[in-house]
């Protein structure tokens, strides 16, 4: 009886640990760098990629912050900017979001309306990555 509750105490401390632990770190963290203009993804705190991106042009601006992904389109089309394709889009706070660009030639200086522009390949997998760990399992995290 006694190995039983020892067991079982044992079981729930190293659950409560499991559980604690990724409430308290999302596993996923796309980091983007407006001064680098660079995109790092971190997978279970070790960089995995880093990527250039384009962030909001003069005039347009790119918000700072940390955020979940609210919503995944494998391809969006923007409503505000001529019907713009945004090909797996990841939208983190309204209207912003990451996406691939085929202005791929702009990428690593500030070229877009506020979004976050990827290379296709580099935003296709990024997409993949935020599937298989979950919208709650990331965060987007812009910073100057």
């Amino acid at each position: 009886m006694r190995r039983a509750a020892l067991f079982l105490s044992v079981l729930l401390g190293f659950s409560f640990t499991l559980i604690a632990s990724s409430i308290a770190a999302p596993r996923l963290v796309a980091k983007v760098d407006l001064s680098q203009q660079r995109m790092s993804v971190y997978i279970n705190g070790r960089k995995q990629y880093s990527w250039p991106v384009s962030t909001g042009r003069r005039g347009y601006r790119t918000p700072v912050g940390s955020w979940r992904p609210t919503v995944l389109r494998r391809m969006h089309y923007s409503k505000k900017y001529y019907n713009s394709p945004m090909p797996h889009s990841v939208f983190y706070l309204g209207g912003f979001a990451v996406h691939g660009t085929g202005a791929i030639r702009r990428l690593g200086r500030p070229a877009s309306h506020g979004c976050v522009r990827l290379h296709p390949r580099n935003a296709r997998r990024l997409y993949g990555l935020i599937k298989a760990h979950g919208k709650r399992n990331t965060r987007i995290k812009v910073v100057r």
